[in-house]
């Protein structure tokens, strides 16, 4: 019995790129948010706004009238050093989640210290404007 030919896995890939896209409520507000506060290039679009992320895929913010926050990080920015992002980005105003979760127990500052325990990165999470989370990563 003939046996159906199998095509052969290219090691090319077709995509030239890619980006990230979420909602958000407030144009304004993310613009103010992503550009101000977090320090990111933005570029003001007509569908939305478009930010540069530091070695990393671009990010595209559109506006969503019945926006909802995701219930799970929509983004994760990387950092050298998990506590001294945390600390300064706290002084530029932004609040980090706390967890009380055993898997993923934060301190007093929002940080998950799992490279320390051997369970993972150090990461912090916190809100956009929009309710979006959004976490930072120690590489």
């Amino acid at each position: 019995m003939a046996q159906p030919v199998k095509a052969k896995k290219s090691n090319e890939s077709i995509f030239t790129g890619g980006f990230s896209t979420y909602s958000v409520d407030d144009l304004s507000a993310a613009k103010q948010f992503y550009d101000e506060t977090l320090g990111l290039d933005i570029k003001e679009k007509e569908e939305g706004l478009s930010i540069d992320i530091p070695d990393g895929p671009g990010l595209f913010l559109y506006p969503k009238d019945d926006h909802s926050p995701a219930t799970f990080t929509v983004l994760n920015l990387l950092v050298a050093d998990a506590e001294k992002a945390v600390d300064e980005l706290s002084d530029r105003g932004i609040e980090f989640l706390q967890y009380d979760d055993p898997s993923i127990e934060t301190d007093e500052k929002g940080i998950h210290w799992g490279a320390k325990a051997g369970e993972g990165p150090n990461i912090a999470w916190f809100n956009d404007p929009a309710g979006n989370i959004i976490s930072i990563i120690e590489e």
